[in-house]
């Protein structure tokens, strides 16, 4: 099968031809028809963060596709079903994080494309439990931002408590902003987008943003705060000085969400009086559960959420992977097999 693999953090990913893997005990085999690029993916195969993926591997953890074979003891999928390959790739199911409802913060958990293998190949395998059904409502080309853009985002407003008529800043609307504002107006939340492409803050406005503010010609806290400040940031730009940001921006009893994970373990300075003093909070937001990307799933289906993307073939990945580091993605890139 073609992959594109990850031999070295210094240079291009590959095109390679690889043996098509075999489902082992309680996993299934998928053939993959889209797979979405994520940033998460672009630092794996630079390796940016400090727990490093070991090369030779395969990104990709938006992957939608069908199942064409079951290993050994499979009973709850079946060939022909279609399933979305996301970045939890696998939990224990046993203890006190997955019992609790906080399976994404399982010890023992593997992570498509950086643990094991993921989407960017023609076929890919993974634990049955862990093959997340597909409505026949929401198309593949659609599912495969959701899988981590969409439940990533959807989690961090959940977790937020975004209340109906709360402010919500959004900085950076790309893949996950694009998709974070959606799900703060579905919450009932009066939306800011923050970024420093027009053309990304036009494209917010058509989302239904009430106020775009451009922080390559505005400081955004000060713009925000101007209207009145915000009850929720979210953090969505991979770069700390939006994260200070974020938080300036703040409201008296507002909620910094950190999402987005910069390269060399950025660090965001608080300060302790604001902080304390108005009573504000920080975050972190990892990606949600396999019932929160049911949600996200189901809320698409009944056509609540729009995904925006551009449509690539595998082996424009590397190409793929420049332009969304210099800004001239819109949103996602979608491979199509």
């Amino acid at each position: 099968m073609k992959a594109a693999v990850v031999t070295d953090f210094t240079k291009p990913l590959e095109i390679q031809e690889v043996p098509v893997p075999e489902p082992g005990p309680g996993e299934v085999l998928v053939r993959m028809e889209t797979s979405g690029l994520c940033h998460t993916d672009i630092h794996a195969a630079h390796g940016d963060w400090p727990v490093k993926p070991t090369p030779p591997f395969v990104p990709g953890h938006e992957g939608i596709g069908i199942v064409e074979k079951l290993g050994e003891g499979v009973s709850d999928r079946a060939v022909g079903d279609r399933v979305a390959i996301a970045w939890l790739g696998y939990a224990c199911g046993k203890c006190r994080y997955c019992i609790g409802g906080w399976e994404t913060l399982c010890l023992e958990q593997r992570n498509s494309g950086y643990s094991v293998n993921g989407s960017f190949a023609e076929y890919a395998v993974l634990p049955a439990a862990f093959a997340n059904p597909v409505p026949d409502e929401v198309s593949s080309r659609d599912a495969a931002p959701l899988t981590c853009a969409g439940v990533t985002t959807y989690k961090a407003i959940r977790v937020a408590g975004v209340a109906p008529a709360e402010t919500v800043a959004i900085f950076g609307v790309g893949g996950l902003g694009h998709l974070a504002l959606q799900y703060a107006r579905i919450a009932g939340g009066v939306t800011i987008a923050v970024d420093i492409e027009d053309s990304k803050l036009e494209m917010a406005k058509e989302l239904g943003a009430d106020h775009v503010v451009n922080a390559a010609t505005t400081d955004p806290a000060e713009a925000i705060q101007a209207l009145g400040g915000a009850d929720v940031a979210v953090a969505l730009a991979a770069n700390p000085q939006s994260f200070d940001q974020a938080f300036r921006s703040l409201r008296r009893g507002g909620r910094l969400v950190c999402v987005a994970l910069p390269a060399d373990n950025g660090a965001l300075s608080l300060p302790i009086f604001d902080t304390v003093l108005n009573g504000k909070t920080v975050i972190g937001s990892i990606v949600g559960t396999r019932n929160d990307l049911a949600d996200v799933f189901a809320l698409h289906a009944a056509g609540r959420t729009k995904v925006i993307a551009v449509d690539r073939k595998l082996d424009d990945v590397n190409q793929s992977i420049t332009d969304v580091l210099a800004g001239d993605i819109p949103a996602r890139v979608v491979f199509q097999f």
